[in-house]
């Protein structure tokens, strides 16, 4: 988005902005939320070339292409598709791109229903499925096949938040004859655009910070030119479209998300730092901090950090760690993230394969929201006070 002087606008000014334009649909400001299946066509031989816009409710409305082209003023992506969920996101582009007889390399740190969808079904179609570690970078060319045609990396890592080189990482999967696709939740195309670095198609569940409220479902697929219409193509036949009322409320979030992502951040880092000191923490997995061992990969590519990290607690094992939960009152003990209240959840890592590390301690994921630092504060302090106890 540029001004009329040629310059490009901020951050917080295009998501303002973009997705819709109010004139388009008489001065309204928010884009229409249009509930449809059947579309109708003026007559036989339009209805027959299907030469309109709009031709059916699964092939887009108003609605989705609203979000769409928001995400695609975000992403610089030839196109975006909107999806139920965020495992929606991460299956539709793997089906579109994979055929019985291929192998794709999928990060070990990665989410892990996309492990089970990887193990499973992919699996079941004949796919050949490779877990590699994360801090591989450009060595994915050594684990490379002639049938490699995906891989698929998520930077930072799930609940662990390991750094890929995923310039590297492109750079020697192209040369291979794959693509890449990425998982880019955790810094949204605010803080890392992953087109930008050689990825061919970005993945974001919705769901989190675009939503930002926690009452909602939703993914998003940006391909760049080359893949766009194989990915659309699969978007269509798999049928898998969102509903009008969920893409209007990620609509209404993404407006506010700059703002948001921005507390959210600043938050989490702030108490990622006090947390290295307090007694009873072993580690902070937080990649804005010199002392996370993918951090320079973090300051060169990324441009902020989002409010998700772990910490990895002093000894011990399941009990204390329901010890640190149960003691909290602000952070609540729930899945998910990207909403606006704090919450906290044990981590397991029993289903990695090629990446597994003893971190000497129960591991806290917290998703840090939009409350006052200083009641989180002594929501941890509290949290740790109990875990220490029962030790």
């Amino acid at each position: 988005m540029t001004g009329t002087d040629g310059k490009s606008r901020g951050i917080n000014t295009r998501l303002a902005h973009s997705g819709h334009e109010p004139r388009s649909y008489h001065g309204f400001v928010q884009p229409p939320v249009v509930h449809a299946s059947t579309v109708l066509f003026p007559d036989a031989g339009t209805m027959a070339s299907r030469n309109q816009r709009y031709t059916y409710g699964t092939r887009g409305t108003p609605t989705s292409d609203a979000l769409a082209s928001a995400i695609d003023a975000l992403e610089g992506s030839a196109g975006t598709i909107c999806v139920p969920s965020g495992l929606a996101a991460v299956t539709v582009p793997l089906l579109s791109f994979l055929s019985a007889g291929d192998h794709v390399l999928i990060v070990d740190s990665v989410y892990n229903p996309t492990r089970r969808f990887a193990d499973t079904m992919l699996a079941r179609l004949g796919v050949e499925v490779e877990y590699y570690p994360p801090e591989l970078g450009a060595g994915i060319a050594s684990v490379m096949k002639p049938n490699t045609k995906v891989v698929w990396t998520e930077s930072p890592g799930s609940n662990t938040f390991e750094m890929q080189d995923i310039p590297a990482i492109c750079e020697a999967a192209h040369a291979g004859g794959a693509i890449v696709m990425m998982d880019n939740t955790w810094a949204t195309p605010l803080f890392f655009k992953p087109l930008d670095h050689g990825v061919d198609i970005s993945v974001h569940a919705a769901t989190k910070y675009p939503g930002g409220h926690s009452d909602v479902l939703l993914g998003t697929v940006s391909a760049n030119d080359a893949c766009w219409d194989r990915l659309h193509e699969g978007f269509l036949t798999l049928g898998t479209c969102a509903g009008p009322d969920d893409v209007y409320l990620v609509q209404r979030g993404l407006k506010t998300m700059g703002v948001r992502l921005q507390r959210h951040g600043e938050s989490a880092l702030a108490l990622a730092q006090w947390l290295e000191g307090q007694p009873g923490v072993k580690q902070v997995l937080h990649p804005a901090l010199p002392s996370f061992p993918g951090h320079d990969l973090w300051k060169r590519d990324f441009c902020g950090a989002s409010g998700l990290f772990s910490i990895v607690l002093e000894g011990g094992g399941t009990e204390k760690a329901h010890a640190f939960l149960d003691a909290l009152e602000i952070f609540g003990l729930g899945y998910s993230w990207g909403g606006h209240e704090s919450l906290a959840v044990h981590v397991y890592l029993g289903d990695r394969t090629v990446s597994r590390t003893d971190y000497g301690g129960p591991l806290i994921r917290l998703q840090i929201g939009l409350e006052d630092v200083a009641d989180l504060k002594a929501d941890l302090a509290a949290g740790l006070e109990a875990a220490n106890a029962a030790a």
